[in-house]
């Protein structure tokens, strides 16, 4: 077993991780990356999660708007093949850009000895690296709950889902959150029948209710059955098929999908034997600036327990820089986190729900305005009906006295972009009527800041 020592190390392919190894290593530090698998080259989200998930979901959409839905297992198999020709791409490619920038690639399984001693394990081989400053950016793993029959071969999680073999007819999805209902949109678009089951007595419970009884009403339309309130206590599997019990009932489907979350990846890391601090659930602690309870380790993305979007991994890098190498100005406190959910249309949110804005403004002797209008009754923006999609809701809560949005959900065509310029305006205290009052293209979905907010 050898030893090397570099400036950087980090663990895990991830956003946060390849962005930083990739910036210090070009101004001259030595670093090395580690990452278990050769697979995720790149990190979770251009090999297993918002990529390949979105090639699915975009080719999906195209299908259903072509065909109607049915489809005898070509059109899902070759979005499978697009994806995976799309994701080898990709994987290369990062592998190319780490290697270029002068990071030295890893294999192995990382391990802590010592708070900057890692030991790195690939087969039979073992490694020793030792580093200044080391960020862990290991992200998170499915979560499989403990229940019977759970793993059987056909109940999938969300990465082995993405190449179920042949085309299901019936898929039931455990859990309905977003990774749950962008796969049961994706396949009720190939034309499988879908049911959700829902834990929750409340479907999409941190959305309002104008909002989620309207994405309800067109996951419906769309084929998929959604089943509130209910517990999955197990499963029976069969040579073709899968049979799932529940409070209440039982249902058969093809393949099962376990959408029941992700939890932060440090199993066999040992962050205990650097006196890292993690939660119950396997989170390592972290402050504003992403420091760890360990003197020059940082933590960055998914592993720290917080929002799981790739986004604010990318984000997650600037403040390490920032607190690492620079002026440390800039911190993960007060930071505005839109999200999407890519259903159809995609829905989209940032800042406040309706029940907070109202607590918030009569908390302070402010008034709160509402903006709500259905997409298809806004005659200025055509371009969802061009489009084929005139779905969906749109939603400000404006603060009256200061002109203020102080929260927004767009369930709409393109909102993934649109939410976007809400959050800047948000960030940077830009008033309400200033969005509304701006000139936009037409016909384009920006237009509706000029209904709802002129």
């Amino acid at each position: 077993m050898s030893t090397v020592e570099y400036d950087l190390l980090v663990i895990g392919f991830g956003k946060a991780g390849k962005t930083i190894a990739m910036t210090r290593a070009k101004a001259g530090d030595r670093v090395a990356l580690v990452e278990r698998s050769r697979d995720m080259y790149g990190g979770t989200c251009i090999n297993i999660g918002c990529v390949p998930t979105k090639t699915l979901l975009t080719d999906a959409h195209l299908h259903a708007a072509a065909s109607s839905g049915a489809d005898d297992g070509t059109a899902l198999s070759s979005a499978q093949n697009r994806r995976d020709t799309l994701i080898a791409k990709l994987n290369s490619v990062n592998k190319k850009l780490a290697d270029d920038a002068g990071v030295t690639v890893i294999d192995g399984d990382a391990e802590f000895v010592a708070p900057h001693t890692i030991r790195v394990t690939g087969g039979s081989d073992e490694l020793t690296v030792t580093a200044t400053t080391v960020v862990i950016n290991t992200g998170s793993t499915p979560v499989r709950p403990d229940l019977p029959g759970v793993d059987g071969p056909r109940i999938l999680d969300s990465t082995r889902i993405q190449h179920v073999p042949g085309h299901p007819e019936r898929l039931a999805v455990v859990g309905a959150g977003p990774i749950g209902l962008e796969f049961a949109t994706m396949f009720a678009q190939f034309g499988t029948s879908v049911t959700v089951l829902d834990h929750s007595d409340v479907f999409l419970k941190r959305f309002d209710r104008d909002v989620a009884e309207a994405v309800h009403s067109d996951l419906e339309k769309l084929g998929v059955t959604i089943l509130s309130g209910v517990d999955v206590t197990g499963f029976t599997s069969h040579d073709d098929g899968v049979d799932v019990s529940y409070t209440g009932g039982d249902l058969q489907a093809d393949y099962i999908l376990l959408a029941t979350g992700r939890r932060p990846a440090t199993d066999g890391l040992a962050p205990d034997a650097a006196g890292i601090t993690t939660t119950d659930r396997g989170a390592v602690r972290v402050d504003e600036h992403l420091r760890t309870s360990a003197e020059g380790v940082y933590a960055a993305g998914d592993v720290t327990g917080g929002p799981q979007f790739t986004y604010v991994s990318y984000d997650d890098h600037r403040v390490i820089l920032s607190d690492r190498w620079g002026d440390g100005s800039r911190t993960t406190a007060g930071r505005l986190i839109p999200s999407t959910t890519f259903l159809t249309p995609p829905l989209s949110q940032a800042g406040m729900s309706e029940e907070q804005a109202r607590e918030d403004t009569e908390g302070r002797g402010h008034r709160l305005d509402m903006r709500v209008k259905n997409i298809a009754d806004i005659p200025i923006m055509p371009r969802p009906k061009i489009l084929g999609e005139p779905q969906g809701i749109a939603k400000f809560l404006l603060d009256v006295e200061s002109d203020r949005i102080l929260g927004c959900t767009l369930y709409c065509v393109d909102s993934q972009e649109l939410i976007n310029l809400v959050a800047v305006a948000m960030s940077n205290s830009i008033p309400a009527s200033t969005l509304g009052s701006m000139i936009y293209t037409h016909p384009s979905s920006s237009e509706v800041f000029n209904a709802l907010l002129g």
